[in-house]
């Protein structure tokens, strides 16, 4: 058994490493594969700029020196060599070939040629090669000298050949690099996300009580993170501070240990007080099933008593099996609102026409105004009964019991007071907790289950609203629900 937990443990590890691998190092890799190629290719025009620079400035110079030549006649008739390029000097017909030089940008060329006209001319481009064929490149400037128009050619291909070798060499370095990049940068990234695999593949074992590391190992990386189980949900993972990359996936990591140990804490103590709550009426049945057994059968009375007995336990339990399945619908969101626009005054007016009927026994005051709301009308009447119920079982007999309906801005208020007993103002924030009794002994007196003040804020929260409380000890209590109110059609 342990073996095959050890086996599963490997493989959920290597499955974690695998998807982050693929999922983040993969297109980190690519990513970054593209960004080198971008920085490579900016290099290479960066270099073509700075050629096309140098070859228009030595151009230059060449022209000039060779007007200086022609207006002092040191030239022979065809041409002469520098020591970079050939150059050629010839009359011509006077009509100028090419652009000429932008007036912005005059100041840079040397006065005796800024007004000729300049262009780059290709020579024999047929049947040559893709590296030969910026060989005939070549500088032409067509401009007067001495009132007469002279054609310069100046020949570019020494300096187009060292070019294209600098160039050769550097894309077959940038090429090799591109490819050595690849699986030295893969293995980088891998280890720098080294540290959230790890993390990751230990959340894995969050839920179980053994893992397929030793404690050493798992310390090493997040503290006592095999301790954490449904036993220990309050440790947390504690990340050294140079793991700085790793800090918001324990931050987060921790928000959701605080949201499931306050989820199970809640869970427990519901389940506790659902079976506590739950032992009372069986014992009590189980008990008057006894009596009836030994005595029952000829005691009228106590066959009587049982029955009664029996009957008002069986209906305690009812409703509270009941109120535990609306909870545990309202918690898995399978309840669906039927949400209508109706008069939440009219609403109240019969609530209240049906507890003066079933309770003679209280004073009942209606201050109602037409608010109407969109709303399940069956949900929000059953929130105000709940409300008239607590209302009922804590007032004396004869006390006064208000209801009343009100708008308050965009929002609508069904508010019960009463002049019962009150709740402690330690209690109050306590009131809406499942099986919560500020005096157990008066509620269990009154038959209550703690549980109808939760539906009624669920009910509340459900429409996008809230509950309101206000309670003074032996003067009574105020409780409302605030629910958004909506336009009369």
């Amino acid at each position: 058994m342990e073996n095959n937990s050890r086996t599963s443990s490997t493989t959920s590890t290597e499955r974690v490493r695998g998807t982050i691998g693929f999922s983040i190092a993969s297109k980190l890799n690519i990513q970054l594969w593209f960004r080198l190629l971008g920085v490579f290719l900016v290099l290479n025009f960066s270099l073509c700029t700075a050629f096309t620079i140098a070859a228009i400035n030595h151009s230059e110079r060449i022209v000039s020196h060779s007007v200086d030549m022609v207006q002092e006649q040191d030239w022979d008739s065809t041409h002469y060599w520098s020591s970079f390029s050939e150059v050629e000097v010839s009359p011509s017909t006077g009509e100028k070939v090419g652009l000429p030089i932008p007036e912005f940008l005059s100041a840079v060329f040397s006065s005796p040629t800024v007004e000729g006209t300049r262009m780059i001319v290709l020579q024999n481009t047929e049947d040559v090669s893709l590296y030969e064929f910026l060989d005939s490149l070549q500088y032409r400037v067509d401009l007067l000298i001495d009132g007469l128009p002279y054609t310069i050619v100046v020949q570019l291909e020494p300096m187009v050949k060292v070019f294209k070798t600098v160039l050769v060499v550097l894309l077959i370095i940038q090429f090799i690099m591109l490819l050595r990049s690849i699986p030295a940068r893969a293995d980088m990234i891998r280890e720098t996300l080294r540290p959230i695999a790890d993390l990751a593949e230990k959340a894995q074992t969050l839920s179980s009580t053994e893992g397929p590391y030793t404690v050493d190992e798992m310390e090493a990386l997040a503290g006592t993170l095999d301790e954490i189980n449904a036993a220990r949900l309050d440790t947390r993972i504690e990340l050294d501070a140079t793991q700085d990359e790793l800090k918001n996936l324990a931050t987060a990591i921790n928000s959701m240990l605080d949201r499931i140990n306050a989820s199970y804490r809640s869970q427990a103590r519901f389940v506790s007080d659902a079976s506590h709550e739950l032992r009372t009426p069986i014992a009590a049945i189980q008990g008057y099933a006894n009596l009836l057994d030994r005595w029952g059968k000829h005691d009228e009375q106590a066959l009587q008593e049982s029955i009664d007995a029996i009957k008002d336990e069986a209906a305690n339990m009812k409703e509270l099996i009941e109120q535990l399945l609306f909870l545990a619908r309202g918690d898995n969101n399978t309840m669906r609102l039927q949400a209508v626009r109706f008069d939440l005054g009219s609403l109240a007016e019969t609530v209240y026409g049906e507890t003066k009927m079933i309770d003679p026994g209280h004073e009942y005051e209606l201050q109602t105004s037409s608010v109407f709301v969109l709303a399940d009308m069956g949900l929000m009447k059953q929130a105000s009964r709940i409300l008239i119920d607590n209302a009922m079982k804590y007032t004396p007999v004869g006390g006064r019991i208000l209801i009343k309906v009100d708008r308050n801005n965009d929002y609508a208020r069904l508010t019960v007071q009463d002049e019962g007993i009150g709740i402690p103002p330690e209690a109050v924030p306590h009131v809406f907790d499942r099986f919560y009794r500020a005096d157990e002994s008066r509620a269990r007196a009154t038959g209550g289950t703690g549980l109808g003040l939760s539906i009624a804020k669920w009910i509340a929260e459900r429409h996008g609203g809230y509950m309101e409380v206000l309670s003074r000890e032996d003067l009574g209590t105020r409780i409302s629900i605030v629910i958004p109110a909506s336009q009369a059609q």
